[in-house]
């Protein structure tokens, strides 16, 4: 077996929880652009939209069953091999839904591969954070964010370049594609270690070390990397003292806040789904429509739309490890709630005709695209990363399923309401979107801490003691803390 070391095994890992969100993103968008297509409607005899609808979302529904799944065994299993029978999950799920021609079989193949989605999109962030120094933890995840965009771009494209034919084909190879991404996943896991943080919490001790060791050898002397190993031996004696993880008092107050912390993951998760984001990437070519555009201008812009948001991904990597999370959280919700309400503002222009419904419709557009790149920058960047820094490890996974598990249902209900309230609501819409993301504002200020730069062993520390560690942090600032510096050079 080949042992990788240093930077080669960062990257390794890196890649493969990369992957695991590129499905996530192909997944997102495949679908979205297929069901319009004369070649899926010829397949399942012409659905209606309420069929169409349910096809699409019925994904979401599996991928909530797989993370909750996940909180029972994923623990049990650790990282490796929970996200390895995710991918085979997938894998059964593409090759069902590529070979489906009932409307019952393409549900179920959905609803399969969605389960293979929830198991490994909760268990990659948690593996990558355990895995990542603490000075760039947040950047190794914006990377995987890119490659979240990068998937429902070059999906979305693929969709574009097969809409004009009529055979069966146009849809199933664009299905099956996504084996291209899954079966490389299986190979990566096969070569890389369990994640120290899993081997500690599971009384390994001397594997966790080796590991730390082949991790960090390379820029931290075995001094500091016992030491750092200490620090997360002690954080798991602590929290196994208060049974801190267990089913029995997962939502009991104790004097970590797991609960609190378990709130915060699922508040997060939930908030930006709700917030309208994928309302927008499921059905761009409708609300491209919905500001005037014609059938062929709208598939395209939606298209472009969705490179922007690929490309908007990369600003986050300069800002989220320097800014910090609160601030891009903060700031870029802000916006996004103005542009919902400037949205419905226009939207009502095009939809009553006014004199100036032409260049309200063109506004329109722009403001989807303002809309995403805010969205990417400020919430897509944080969200991943957020839950697995502030969760206790003995929590870890169980809070990462569960608040995985949110998002998906809250992206179930966004991509179910979304037709019949742009049908009967019509400008309306954007006004609710605006109102929640105004709402996450205030909450996200006054309960979510700021996290970055903190070992994940510090968090038991900053919730046990939140006030004084406050304090500590404005006096001391970053710049002052040894132990920062330390892993900055790592």
């Amino acid at each position: 077996m080949v042992e990788l070391r240093g930077i080669a095994l960062l990257a390794t890992v890196t890649t493969l929880t990369s992957l695991g969100f590129l499905m996530i993103g192909y997944d997102n968008g495949l679908f979205g652009g297929l069901v319009n297509g004369d070649a899926f409607n010829n397949t399942f005899n012409k659905p209606s939209q309420t069929m169409i609808g349910t096809i699409t979302s019925i994904y979401d529904v599996g991928a909530f069953l797989g993370a909750v799944a996940t909180s029972f065994f994923g623990e049990k299993l650790g990282r490796r091999r929970t996200i390895a029978l995710g991918v085979c999950i997938m894998i059964l799920g593409a090759l069902l839904q590529a070979t489906a021609y009932a409307r019952a079989h393409i549900i179920v193949a959905r609803i399969v591969s969605g389960c293979g989605m929830g198991v490994i999109n909760s268990t990659v962030p948690v593996f990558q954070s355990e895995f990542s120094p603490k000075a760039s933890r947040g950047l190794y995840v914006c990377m995987q964010l890119s490659t979240l965009n990068f998937g429902i771009t070059i999906v979305y494209w693929i969709d574009y370049a097969f809409s004009t034919y009529a055979s069966s084909y146009a849809w199933r190879i664009p299905v099956i594609l996504q084996c291209v991404f899954l079966i490389p996943m299986l190979f990566i896991i096969s070569i890389l270690p369990e994640s120290p943080r899993w081997l500690a919490a599971h009384d390994r001790q001397d594997e966790s070390l080796a590991v730390l060791r082949r991790l960090r050898s390379h820029a931290l002397d075995d001094e500091t990397i016992v030491r750092l190993h200490g620090d997360i031996f002690r954080a798991v004696e602590e929290e196994a003292a208060i049974n801190s993880g267990s089913w029995r008092t997962i939502l009991s107050a104790d004097k970590i806040h797991s609960r609190r912390r378990l709130l915060i993951a699922c508040g997060i998760q939930a908030f930006q789904q709700l917030g309208g984001i994928n309302a927008i990437i499921y059905y761009s070519s409708t609300l491209f429509k919905n500001v005037g555009f014609s059938n062929h201008l709208s598939a395209l812009m939606s298209g472009f739309l969705q490179l922007w948001f690929f490309v908007a991904s990369f600003i986050p990597w300069l800002l989220i490890d320097r800014v910090g999370r609160r601030p891009l959280l903060l700031s870029m919700i802000f916006l996004m709630a103005l542009v919902m309400a400037t949205q419905a503002a226009l939207v009502y222009q095009v939809q009553f005709k006014t004199s100036v419904a032409y260049a309200a419709g063109i506004a329109g557009a722009v403001m989807l695209f303002i809309f995403e790149g805010a969205f990417t920058i400020g919430f897509q960047a944080t969200v991943w990363v957020y839950p697995s820094e502030i969760l206790p490890l003995r929590l870890r996974q169980k809070g990462s399923s569960i608040s995985t598990a949110a998002n998906w249902i809250c992206n179930f209900i966004i991509v179910q309401i979304t037709p019949p309230a742009i049908a009967n609501v019509g400008w309306r819409t954007y006004i609710i979107f605006a109102v929640l993301n105004a709402t996450w504002v205030p909450i996200i200020y006054v309960f979510f801490p700021e996290s970055k730069g903190r070992e994940l062993e510090d968090f038991d520390r900053l919730f046990a003691g939140e006030e004084d560690a406050a304090i500590t942090e404005m006096i001391i600032p970053d710049s002052m803390n040894d132990s920062d510096d330390i892993e900055k050079n790592a």
